[in-house]
């Protein structure tokens, strides 16, 4: 498959300005490819400060526009195309930002992006997604670690790579908290699901995709879980093409 991804388990590490450790990834990636203009998608973004998902969608698009300038592109979002599937075909990329899952994934549906999307992306046209924008790369947005504030018409996604991502993944339980780890949380998922292999994607870590080649980068390791098998991990330069089947 021509697919040239950038999946990025978070946007932004504790302490650090917005979109500051993996900056210099995406602006690398992008400009690899010769891109100048950005079509964002700022649906999974719902601003607790807006008094309308409209408004936050400004505001997300305003965020994020800055610091794609700041690296020598131009940004508009997709909530202001009057035809968004239009918007898709024309894009030189798609970058895809973190936020709640399920509202991201309704939009996508209500709107036919998912369709025009992964079109855009067999075509070989380049993808940037951060965390809930990572999670819709996947066959489905069943390993989010968001609220559902909205319903989807499905929870099937992008499906352009064959495994799931669970972004921010956290291998410690805080002190007093009696509820499932995050690793129990995918191990159920793999008991209803015992097909699939879910990659744990720790914070200010990325998965870069090309064709059939996939690399880890970042200082800590990537967990892999798949049914009846022990979780492996894996080091940045480790091979983890058998996660592209």
């Amino acid at each position: 498959m021509i697919r040239n991804l950038l999946l990025i388990s978070n946007s932004t590490n504790a302490g650090e300005e917005y979109l500051a450790w993996p900056r210099t990834h995406i602006k690398d990636f992008l400009s690899g490819f010769g891109v100048h203009n950005v079509l964002f998608v700022p649906y999974a973004g719902v601003n607790l400060t807006s008094l309308s998902v409209e408004k936050s969608f400004d505001l997300y698009e305003e965020r994020v526009k800055k610091i794609f300038s700041e690296m020598g592109f131009s940004l508009k979002s997709i909530h202001r195309e009057p035809n968004p599937v239009q918007a898709v075909m024309e894009a030189e990329s798609i970058v895809i930002g973190g936020g709640n899952t399920f509202h991201l994934t309704r939009m996508m549906h209500q709107q036919g992006l998912m369709e025009a999307i992964r079109s855009k992306i067999s075509q070989g046209k380049p993808f940037v997604g951060w965390s809930a924008g990572s999670n819709v790369a996947c066959p489905t947005m069943k390993t989010t670690n968001d609220m559902p504030i909205s319903e989807p018409a499905s929870f099937d996604c992008l499906n352009v790579v064959p495994f799931q991502i669970n972004p921010h993944y956290l291998d410690a339980s805080p002190e007093g908290h009696a509820g499932e780890t995050r690793e129990q949380r995918i191990m159920e998922f793999l008991t209803v699901n015992r097909e699939m292999t879910v990659a744990g994607l720790r914070e200010g870590c990325l998965l870069k995709v090309t064709g059939d080649a996939i690399i880890h980068v970042g200082k800590r390791s990537l967990r892999v879980f798949r049914f009846g098998k022990e979780t492996q991990e894996f080091q940045s330069g480790d091979d983890l093409d058998f996660l592209l089947g």
